[in-house]
């Protein structure tokens, strides 16, 4: 018997569940029957599919929240949540919602700074993509697999079973999910040396809406450049990726330097903005201010915590910062030597001699409130502007911390068209903003949302203008958001697409209207394509 042709049941099917859901007040009644119809015994889809009915929708959809301003009564559910373990079960969703009206939000890690993954104004699924995490490393190669809902702590780990000397540049948040992280950029401690996740992405698996499965030759090199730092969100499901990993000794070296504000902080961070991006790619060397109590009772102060990162050894380290940043008064007895997989450890901000294994747990429910922004300074902020940082912070209740990333190295040789992340040369370090709480209720979160917008706009002076450029994994609606249930999307989008993507935000609509010319994939701050669509 002649096996019948793939896309004439893909076209069957779907006539059949364009007729199910053809009933706008039955959308609701029609997703899941629609589902099972296009299930099969092998992925059935009642083992994966939760309505908001059933005992485990809430369990299910808090453990992947990561901001408790989105766990809250009051905060929109999904209609349903699809926790897909196989890739089956991610194209029957996208078939099923678009033929019933639904729109989907791509869950990998729940790290959202907006909770866009899992938060809508309309009518939506989520697709939890958390069981889908496999990760095949190739040594030999110096390649890797990686899944959309392995975390990058699991893929840590997983370099290690097989060599001491691989790493991956990836970022220090080791529940952070691969799909959503990479996708965005994706920076770490090894960025002055190998740049990006984006720039050492070499394949990926991409999901789009008619359910067909695309790698990085059948989808093009436009649309794989979309994906690598134009958010994979806007473009499809992104089902894996395949990455270079990169070489690092088999000892590293790192440290946390702590000044104050009363020990001369302020002239060791405004000598850090003049070297910190000029120092040898192999050092990276973070500047944390944040409000601490000081020696006097009750009084405040600011600490700067200088925490480095060096691909070697400390008997090579000291001397090179004695003579190209002494003021940092780096001691031997500051350093700590261990393997690349150790200082993640150190950097996820775990006890010292934490077990590796620490890299496998997930993340449980949200324990704190959070407000996050993003901001790229240019030219160093003078002595008298990093005092009245500090005054503000301390006046205000800054509540939180910044972050301040050394660019320069590796950062500065790639052309900012060369991906969609476009900060790259004339960036001497970029500013994350956190600041977070844990009382509850809307007054006291829109008290400390306020306070970080305060804090920012007092920054407006210090950092890029014309735009003011933000970076996409930090995700802040207050930079611009379109409606999700509009089509007049394009013009909002210009808005925060400047911020996020400069001049590669025109690229990423062209690319955006060849993929999905419906807009299908969208949210608040998603790329549309070209008018006229539906």
């Amino acid at each position: 018997m002649k096996a019948t042709s793939p896309i004439l049941l893909l076209g069957l099917a779907i006539l059949m569940l364009s007729l199910s859901c053809a009933i706008p007040n039955t959308v609701f009644n029609n997703f899941f029957p629609c589902l099972s119809s296009h299930s099969s015994p092998l992925y059935p889809i009642s083992e994966v599919f939760y309505s908001s009915n059933n005992s485990s929708f809430l369990s299910v959809l808090h453990s992947y929240i990561r901001n408790r301003r989105f766990s809250t009564s009051a905060t929109p559910k999904p209609f349903a949540i699809v926790s897909a373990k196989h890739e089956f079960h991610i194209q029957s969703t996208l078939i099923c919602a678009k033929q019933c009206g639904l729109q989907v939000r791509i869950r990998s890690g729940g790290h959202d700074y907006e909770g866009l993954s899992y938060v809508s104004q309309v009518p939506f699924v989520v697709l939890d993509m958390f069981n889908i995490r496999s990760i095949d490393i190739d040594i030999a190669k110096s390649t890797a697999w990686v899944q959309a809902g392995a975390t990058l702590g699991e893929l840590y780990h997983r370099i290690s079973e097989k060599s001491n000397v691989h790493a991956f540049p990836a970022g220090v948040c080791v529940d952070v999910g691969t799909g959503g992280h990479f996708s965005g950029g994706g920076y770490g401690n090894l960025m002055r040396k190998y740049g990006l996740s984006v720039d050492n992405i070499i394949d990926a698996q991409l999901v789009i809406i008619n359910g067909t499965i695309l790698n990085r030759e059948s989808m093009g090199e436009d649309v794989f450049w979309a994906i690598r730092g134009g958010g994979g969100a806007s473009f499809g499901v992104i089902l894996s990726w395949k990455i270079k990993l990169v070489p690092v000794p088999a000892k590293v070296t790192v440290f946390n330097k702590k000044w104050i504000l009363e020990n001369n902080a302020t002239d060791v961070a405004y000598r850090w903005q003049q070297v910190a991006h000029k120092l040898p790619n192999e050092i990276f060397i973070r500047a944390v201010p944040q409000v601490v109590n000081g020696g006097q009772k009750g009084k405040e102060t600011v600490q700067v915590s200088f925490v480095g990162h060096f691909l070697g050894q400390s008997n090579s380290l000291i001397p090179l910062m004695n003579e190209r940043f002494p003021e940092l008064g780096l001691l031997q007895t500051d350093c700590f030597e261990m393997s690349w997989i150790e200082s993640t450890i150190f950097w996820a901000d775990l006890p010292n001699g934490t077990s590796i294994d620490a890299l496998l747990k997930r993340a449980s429910e949200p324990d704190i409130f959070f407000k996050a922004k993003s901001d790229y300074v240019k030219k160093p902020i003078p002595k008298a502007g990093l005092e009245s940082i500090w005054k503000l912070m301390i006046e205000i209740g800054f509540r939180g911390l910044m972050q301040w990333n050394p660019y320069g190295g590796r950062m500065s040789e790639i052309l900012e068209s060369e991906t969609p992340f476009p900060h790259r040369a004339g960036n001497i370090f970029q500013i994350f903003y956190h600041v977070t709480w844990v009382e509850e209720g809307t007054e006291v979160s829109n008290h400390y949302i306020n306070l970080t917008r305060t804090f920012y706009n007092a920054m407006t002076s210090y950092v890029s203008k014309d735009p003011r450029e933000a970076f996409l994994n930090y995700r802040d609606l207050d930079i611009g958001h379109a409606s999700p249930n509009s089509n007049e999307s394009l013009s909002s989008a210009k808005v925060y697409g400047a911020k996020y993507f400069k001049e590669n935000f025109d690229r990423l609509v062209r690319v955006k209207t060849m993929v999905d010319p419906d807009n299908f994939f969208k949210n608040e701050q998603s790329i549309p394509p070209l008018p006229p669509y539906v």
